[in-house]
């Protein structure tokens, strides 16, 4: 029979000081020495500790907790000015000469502790056993639970108790806003502070149970009670044959797919890991005797002590074994995908039959190359583009776009008209937005649209598919500029990100009928890192079911167990790294690239046209109005570019060709009127007129040529917020400006 013993750390108050623990170390080989262990942010002075004849005191601050060692006169309590303080005797012979675990538990049922117990003495040679269990005061003790418990191997157990609450103030770890990896922590609600079972702040604890329990062990391993050692690892023997004395433990998160309605989570459950995951958990082991009293006892390293990474052992950590609820996720669903390994400890480990994922559809479009592209076909939202329309779609048909699938809402300006008449010659499908339909409600109007276009024929057909927007203009880049170049460039690529480059407008203040890439040619550097929206980027990707639905930047919801089948590259054919497969939307220093293909984003075109684009409002953030803040982000002239102007004679004969349509020509005219019309009745108000005056004045134009000299916040705050001697003044090479405190976007 496995012994089970409670022990309370004998913890105090004196002098208005929290005392961990404190020890007497009668087996140290120094007699009277002692050790205190105090709460974090005690202050060791206030105790008095002069009063008490201790001899040379010495204290350290372990994770912010004072540790005071000394000789102590006599036995009893140690007297000090502000109080006495009782000394514990110490307990290494429970431990002494075994190999001992040491682990927190921090929700995990008794169940469960029973079998990680069995788990470790069984396969890994655990001996004896040190729990530290952070239960509220009004849950059940362990060591009841685990009375009868009979371990072959297992010499004892040891529940340790704190005498008060040892973590932040902050929301329990048992609470998925604490599991590292759980999505949308920004819209769950936040639970009230716990720190009986917040993340661990008195760090001092390991010190406390070192010098109370465990320095005579001959190896300690260091984990939590929802930490399984890996198959393989032999922490114990490891420690002993380091040169230290000290390895450590690298630690992988596991989680189930799902775990049965009505039923506790069990490590068995736990067959998934994250394809994409970034860093992991660490703990230590090590012998006690070759550990210096001064290399301190912490949670993921031991003091000053030199830890071989090549020495080092593995752990999985299972999730869900201390969440108190299930209800909200602890890791994105699209990044889990089951592990060879973790479904055969289910089954031979835990004989357990866990919930699997979902297998991936049987019928697939074949994963063809992408030189052999079939169909191209664009997602768009519209509102009031009506004179852009037919250049939009003459340079996209021109490059080898076949389809346009077009949504819009609560057009004025003849664009909804120009739209089905393109629709009567077979040039686009045109469909109204459905976001005001019961289906959609809460849907902005873009997320809509690419909702409702999962159901279209177009998109069943699609090779190749992307969501877009009439201000972005595919730059092919190279061969002969046509698509089919792009995809002969990109091997076996099924997903290729389009980086914008956003293009100002030149200075231009009144709206022409001249094609938009061959009016505006300045724009920003292809390196620039800021305004965040710089380096936004579109996917072209193939219409093969990896992913669930599409996205306004690159498809979304993964199928997790297809990531491998991914094939994604950036504009210069390189490979996108695995971390953006599920949700990035924006390339990095590392990932942006225009060598076979950009996407120029004219945001703003000139400054008429501005006035009307900000007086329809966005299609996807409509809460958001696009004033000075936006026009200064988006306004970049500080270089010029002249790469799409070998694409405007094709963009020009395929226009030419729209116009020859019956009927085209005079609703492009009249949607060219209609935005005249717009633009002097907006000019001819006192907001817009002034708008006007500032987008087109000295100020916002020198602003749009230096972006490369300012911080990110000096976007978030706005032209306002800069210096006229910033804006208007000489500044060498290097010259940099940025703002502070910044925590709000200037819209």
């Amino acid at each position: 029979m496995t012994e089970i013993l409670h022990r309370r750390m004998d913890a105090a108050i004196v002098g208005g000081q929290r005392i961990l623990e404190a020890v007497r170390l009668s087996d140290a080989g120094v007699p009277g020495a002692i050790c205190i262990v105090m709460a974090q942010g005690a202050d060791a002075r206030a105790l008095g500790l002069e009063a008490s004849g201790l001899q040379g005191g010495v204290v350290r601050t372990v994770g912010g907790c004072p540790f005071v060692t000394g000789i102590a006169p006599g036995g009893g309590p140690l007297r000090c000015a502000a109080g006495d303080l009782a000394l514990a005797d110490p307990e290494h012979d429970l431990f002494a000469g075994t190999d001992a675990l040491m682990a927190t538990r921090n929700g995990e049922d008794a169940e469960a502790v029973a079998d990680w117990l069995r788990y470790h003495a069984e396969r890994f040679g655990a001996e004896t056993a040190l729990i530290l269990d952070r239960r509220r005061p009004n849950e059940p003790p362990l060591q009841g639970a685990l009375t009868g418990l009979a371990v072959p191997g297992l010499a004892r157990v040891v529940v340790l108790e704190a005498g008060g609450p040892l973590g932040a103030d902050a929301p329990s770890e048992r609470h998925p806003i604490q599991a590292p990896d759980a999505p949308g922590k920004d819209r769950m609600e936040r639970p009230a502070d716990d720190p009986w079972t917040a993340p661990l702040a008195q760090i001092g604890v390991y010190e406390a149970m070192r010098w109370r329990f465990l320095a005579r062990a001959t190896a300690v391993c260091s984990l939590d009670c929802h930490d399984l050692l890996a198959p393989g690892a032999a922490p114990f023997a490891a420690a002993r044959a380091a040169a230290s004395g000290v390895v450590p433990l690298l630690g992988r998160r596991i989680y189930p797919w799902r775990v049965r309605k009505g039923e506790p989570a069990r490590f068995g459950d736990h067959i998934c890991d994250r394809f994409d995951a970034e860093g992991g958990n660490r703990r230590w082991a090590c012998v006690p005797a070759r550990v210096e009293a001064t290399d301190a006892w912490r949670l993921v390293r031991v003091g000053g002590a030199a830890a071989d990474p090549a020495a080092a052992q593995f752990f999985l950590r299972a999730m869900a074994m201390r969440a108190e609820t299930l209800d909200l996720p602890l890791a994105p669903k699209s990044s889990l995908t089951p592990d060879d390994g973790l479904l055969a400890m289910a089954a031979e480990v835990w004989d357990h039959k866990p919930v699997l994922p979902p297998a991936a559809p049987e019928t697939r479009p074949d994963a063809l190359p992408a030189a052999a592209p079939g169909r191209t076909a664009i997602v768009t939202c519209m509102k009031n583009e009506g004179p852009f329309v037919l250049e939009w779609l003459a340079h996209h048909r021109a490059i080898g776009v076949d389809d346009f699938l077009v949504y819009t809402n609560d057009c004025t300006d003849g664009t909804d008209a120009l739209l089905d008449l393109l629709q009567s010659h077979g040039i686009v499908q045109h469909r109204a937005n459905p976001f005001r339909e019961p289906e959609y409600e809460g849907f902005k109007p873009q997320h809509a649209a690419l909702a409702a276009a999962e159901r279209e024929g177009i998109m069943d057909r699609a090779g190749w598919a992307v969501c877009m927007d009439v201000d972005e203009f595919i730059d092919v880049r190279v061969g002969a500029g046509h698509l089919r170049d792009l995809y002969a460039a990109v091997g076996d690529a099924n997903m290729i990100s389009m980086t914008w480059r956003l293009f100002g407008n030149a200075d231009l203040a009144t709206y022409d009928e001249v094609p938009t890439p061959a009016r505006f040619t300045r724009c920003a550097p292809e390196l620039i890192r800021k305004p965040h929206q710089a380096w936004g980027f579109k996917t072209l990707f193939r219409n093969m079911d990896i992913y669930r639905k599409m996205g306004v930047h690159r498809p979304k919801g993964l199928r997790p167990e297809l990531w491998e089948e991914i094939r994604w590259v950036n504009g210069s054919g390189q490979p996108m790294p695995k971390e953006m497969l599920r949700n990035g939307w924006r390339s990095t220093v590392d990932t942006y690239g225009y060598d076979l293909v950009a996407l120029n984003h004219y945001a703003v075109r000139d400054a008429e046209s501005f006035l009307v684009k900000r007086d329809r409002g966005r299609v996807n953030h409509v809460e958001r109005d696009q004033g000075l803040g936006y026009w200064f982000r988006m306004n970049n002239n500080a270089e010029e570019s002249r790469s799409m102007l070998r694409h405007v004679p094709a963009l020009e004969r395929e226009m030419a060709r729209l116009l020859a349509m019956p009927g085209v020509e005079a609703q492009h005219r009249a949607c060219v009127e209609a935005h005249r019309a717009k633009i002097a009745a907006l000019r001819a108000t006192e907001a817009f007129g002034a708008f006007y005056g500032d987008i087109t004045g000295a100020r916002m134009r020198r602003l749009s040529r230096i972006h490369a000299a300012f911080g990110a916040n000096v976007f978030l705050a706005g032209p306002e917020a800069v210096p006229d001697d910033v804006v208007f003044g000489e500044h060498g090479e290097g010259f940099f400006f940025t703002l502070e405190g910044v925590e709000e976007t200037a819209h």
